[in-house]
């Protein structure tokens, strides 16, 4: 009986411990955002030159922004540093590599089809981000958090995503389809 009783508490404390170790919702959806670009064919073309960032624009999610600032400070993706840049309702999408667009991004149609208009691939994380022109958006998985993929956007913002991103995707819509 003191046996059960002792495996019952460490089971306990064991839940306790990683429930207070778990990442908040904005460290892991940045800690994603950084791995995304990492699992992006960018081409020359995509940067001013070969010593250009990759910018990453944050619209409609302060908290992401600040803790993606965070993760990509001295880092960098296919040899360019990450620079960060947030965005308000009137800043243009022009220049950016890759746009993260929050729940709380203002216009986010019309957004997304400037950003895939200009090449940069979208992120979103809203209902239907794909259906709305999102090359990926982010999506609950079972008490995780996991993503989709459009390769039909990624097509038309001139993205190419590996296949060992899209191998952990939980929805891949294939182009065409849709």
């Amino acid at each position: 009986m003191r046996t059960l009783l002792a495996l019952m508490l460490l089971a306990i404390a064991g839940a306790a411990a990683a429930q207070r170790t778990e990442a908040p919702e904005a460290t892991v959806k940045a800690a994603y955002l950084f791995r995304f670009a990492g699992y992006v064919e960018w081409s020359a073309s995509d940067f001013e030159s070969p010593t250009a960032p990759l910018v990453i624009g944050v619209i409609g999610s302060d908290d992401i922004a600040a803790e993606l600032t965070r993760i990509v400070a001295g880092r960098s993706v296919a040899g360019h540093p990450v620079a960060v840049k947030r965005l308000t309702e009137s800043d243009s999408t022009h220049g950016l590599n890759m746009l993260f667009a929050g729940r709380d991004a203002p216009r986010l149609a019309q957004i997304l089809r400037a950003a895939q208009s200009q090449g940069t691939l979208a992120v979103t994380e809203v209902d239907h981000g794909l259906e709305m022109g999102s090359v990926i958006n982010f999506v609950p998985l079972d008490s995780r958090l996991g993503f989709e993929v459009s390769l039909d956007s990624a097509d038309r913002s001139g993205h190419r995503i590996s296949s060992r991103m899209l191998s952990v995707a939980k929805r891949v819509v294939q182009k065409g389809a849709g």
